[in-house]
């Protein structure tokens, strides 16, 4: 009887189960459904009342939106109708983020980030902004507005509302103009900062002796007495002040290049580009198709701005990589003891502007919040506490935050036919200050440095400067027509790649601290083999080589050749084997001498070198600051690879001597080095791989909600060769998840701009049922491009039809 009950309980227990198995698999599967039906329409037509005429939106095989309009009032309004149907989300959240009103939506947790972003009144130039621009730029904005909130106000209150705005439990507002200038201005920011490396060293200078600051920058201003004095006695807290998880990823950067028709197999220029920017899903970059019959344009662009800022026409190309320029300052503010909002300037106190930025809390009271301006430009010390009557703040004065006047600019590129033209474009394009290449079908290749570059009164940009003196501050930009420029070099090509791009013949200022030569020596020396190859024969085929083809500049672009290593690991693996008497690691030092000096996915030895450098950098730095002040310190791997270099040549510096000595700054790092590997990847280092710790993540933002949530929002990770030093740019946060890179890569062949090659991971969509959400992810890991045509040929082809009425 006994048995019997068991039994029955078994089965009831078993049936128990499979019922909630059932239900949880229906629920999971009705979730799918309902988060499918927010996938938008791209066949068929959707009735569009806002057109003057019918618009045809063909998305090609990798979902690239292909917009063919018979205006550009249409063109515009179904661009901003189409980035809504694929990225809504996205674009709500930038500005969100950008306006510093994420806490309306998110919570508590955001209102930290909203105080950051109000602070550095980004909407507030954005505003400014749109007072400069003229009646065309003003009309584009509204035509694009009117195309978003178009889609909007389709969806809104239905399931077609995509799933995340369900998620976070609101819907979004409708579009501005100003919103698209905002999220320009965000861009800005995270291209254009060095406020953190003045902000570090004015710390630094508190707390370290003048020989140690002297190896901490390029150039002590040794000139500079009444600057360094001015930091000494007025001290400003930044150890805790600033919230560094918001800081500009410092590897910022890009590689471009155009080689001229003297050096190409078709006679005709070649042009390639690869912005490097955040990694995550969805791209930063939204790639698209523009056609009226005013312009034939195809590229990338933000999504939640119109027109298309980089990719090319039916007659010129043009890519950009970061200037890097300092355009931005910190003043060292005094303010009145008996009034927080008046500050000193040449002897008199100065009333500044105070602009109420109330904080609209999710589930919460709003926050009372204050952003207040000198006439240098907003307080930005005061972020994280406030003392009660501080003798000291910083303000920052930055080109971003004057009206600007960049979708002016890229109005022009879109309709440029020659570089006269584009040239011309540019003078709008202030902030953020970029190097452009440029070819065109006539032949000509180009390159501007563009940009507002300030010339300052006193000081050379390295260190805060008094704010209670007229003495100081700015006095103009670096002339337009003296920007470096150059046009058809006798060279045949140009490139950059965040390097640097003056000698010290040029008149201006433009900043100190370039990116490591490494990406950019590695270009020159590929064009360089090439130039060299042309004209000699293939002994196989009897083939002349005729220069370069679109192949060889996807190669280059993929190119994982690390010139750092090249540098640096012979005299490291000297150091490492006179220190090594024992013969330990007698294997590992046979393997490293091995090396190509290539970051290959499945190879040991970039693995070892890349954990080797880090440990270095960590031993000479990351004990002697506070965390957060670390975390601010931007150029790290420059300032250690001079110290290292006179280390090698016999002068060993303050930092390398309180760290013990080079021999054991390099031997104990990679002990270290070695048996952190050892503890991951096991003792046997034929198992070793690159790719085992360096994978590509483009993650979602909604992703750190929980586990459950990233499994579907997060693309899967990919083993992914390349680093932060090769031309293939890939580098990683602490856990070796690649999160920053070439967001972008295009290859413009000027013999045939009907089509373009491009890669933008992870993919078009932004919704994660669509079959464009990640399927460019194994494509930015082994180099694989598609091409985007703007003359027909789009197989196979979804058609919508947005019908006027």
């Amino acid at each position: 009887m006994n048995k019997i009950k068991s039994k029955k309980i078994i089965n009831i227990a078993i049936w128990t189960v499979g019922i909630l198995i059932i239900l949880a698999g229906a629920a999971v599967a009705g979730v799918h459904m309902y988060v499918a039906n927010s996938l938008p329409k791209i066949e068929g037509e959707v009735d569009l009342a806002i057109l003057d005429a019918d618009v045809k939106v063909t998305r090609d095989g990798t979902g690239v939106p292909h917009i063919v309009a018979q205006s550009d009032a249409d063109l515009y309004k179904a661009q901003g109708y189409v980035q809504a149907q694929d990225r809504l989300f996205q674009m709500d959240l930038s500005r969100r983020q950008a306006s510093g009103r994420l806490a309306e939506v998110i919570g508590e947790n955001a209102v930290s980030t909203d105080k950051f972003f109000r602070t550095f009144s980004l909407r507030h130039a954005a505003e400014q902004s749109w007072n400069e621009y003229d009646d065309e730029a003003k009309q584009i904005l509204q035509w694009y507005a009117e195309g978003v909130n178009a889609f909007i106000d389709e969806v809104k209150g239905t399931s077609k509302l995509s799933y995340e705005f369900k998620l976070l439990g609101y819907e979004p507002e409708p579009w501005t103009p100003v919103d698209s200038l905002t999220i320009g201005k965000f861009m800005a920011y995270d291209l254009g900062g060095n406020w953190n490396m003045l902000a570090f060293r004015h710390w630094a200078l508190q707390n370290y002796t003048e020989e140690q600051m002297a190896e901490l920058m390029t150039q002590y201003p040794d000139n500079a007495k009444s600057i360094i004095e001015a930091n000494l006695n007025n001290p400003v807290d930044v150890a805790g002040a600033f919230n560094v998880e918001l800081l500009p990823n410092e590897f910022n950067g890009s590689n471009n290049w155009v080689v001229s028709g003297d050096l190409t197999a078709s006679g005709k220029p070649l042009l390639a580009d690869d912005p490097h920017l955040g990694l995550n899903t969805p791209s930063i970059w939204y790639q698209m198709h523009l056609q009226s019959p005013e312009q034939n344009v195809s590229g990338v662009i933000f999504a939640g701005i119109p027109g298309i800022i980089l990719g090319h026409n039916e007659s010129i190309a043009w890519g950009v990589t970061n200037v890097g320029p300092d355009v931005q300052d910190l003043y060292i503010e005094t303010p009145n003891p008996d009034n927080p909002t008046q500050f000193k300037y040449d002897g008199k106190w100065e009333d500044a502007i105070v602009r109420a930025e109330p904080i609209k809390v999710k589930g919460g009271k709003t926050i009372d919040f204050e952003v207040v301006e000198t006439r240098h430009g907003p307080i930005i010390s005061e972020l994280v506490f406030k003392k009660e009557k501080p003798t000291a703040v910083f303000s920052m004065q930055w080109t971003a935050l004057q009206p600007t006047r960049e979708l002016r600019a890229i109005i022009g590129f879109n309709k440029a036919t020659n570089w006269e033209e584009f040239e011309t474009a540019l003078n709008d394009f202030r902030a953020p200050a970029q190097n452009f290449v440029f070819a065109s079908t006539d032949g000509t290749i180009a390159y501007k440095a563009n940009g507002d570059i300030p010339i300052r009164k006193k000081g050379d940009g390295q260190l805060p400067v008094p704010g209670d003196s007229s003495e100081y501050g700015w006095e103009g930009f670096i002339p337009y027509d003296e920007l470096p420029t150059v046009i058809n070099p006798e060279s045949g090509y140009i490139a950059t790649a965040n390097n640097q791009i003056i000698g010290e013949e040029y008149p201006y200022h433009i900043t100190k601290f370039w990116a490591q030569p490494y990406r950019y020596e590695r270009i020159v020396e590929m064009i360089e083999s090439v130039k060299e190859s042309i004209g000699t024969v293939d002994e196989e085929t009897d083939k002349v080589y005729e220069g370069f083809t679109r192949a060889e500049m996807k190669a280059m672009q993929i190119d994982k050749k690390n010139l750092y290593a090249a540098e640096f690991l012979p005299g490291f693996l000297e150091t490492i084997k006179a220190n090594d008497q024992e013969g330990k690691y007698t294997d590992i030092i046979a393997l490293m001498e091995e090396w190509e000096l290539y970051d290959n996915r499945d190879d040991a030895q970039p693995l070892i070198w890349h954990f080797l450098i880090e440990e270095i950098k960590e031993t000479i730095f990351k004990e002697h600051m506070p965390a957060d002040v670390y975390e601010m310190m931007p150029g790290k791997y420059q300032i250690m690879d001079e110290m290292l270099r006179k280390a090698y040549a016999g002068n060993e510096g303050v930092w390398i001597k309180q760290a013990g000595g080079l021999d054991q700054v390099v031997y104990g790092s990679f002990e270290r080095a070695i048996a952190d590997l050892k503890a991951k990847y096991g003792t046997s280092i034929t198992k070793w791989q690159w790719g085992s710790y360096h994978k590509i993540l483009f993650k979602h933002p909604l992703a750190g909600a929980s586990d459950f949530i990233a499994s579907y929002v997060n693309p899967a990770t990919m083993g992914s060769g390349g680093s932060r030093v090769t031309v293939m740019a890939a580098a990683t946060d602490a856990n070796g998840n690649i999160n920053h890179g070439a967001s972008w890569r295009f290859v413009a062949d000027l013999n045939n701009l009907n089509y373009a090659e491009h890669i933008v991971g992870p993919g078009q969509s932004g919704h994660f049922k669509s079959k464009w959400y990640d399927n460019q992810v194994s494509r930015w890991v082994y180099g694989r491009y598609h091409r985007t045509y703007i003359n027909g040929e789009i197989d196979p082809a979804y058609d919508l039809i947005l019908k006027a009425q």
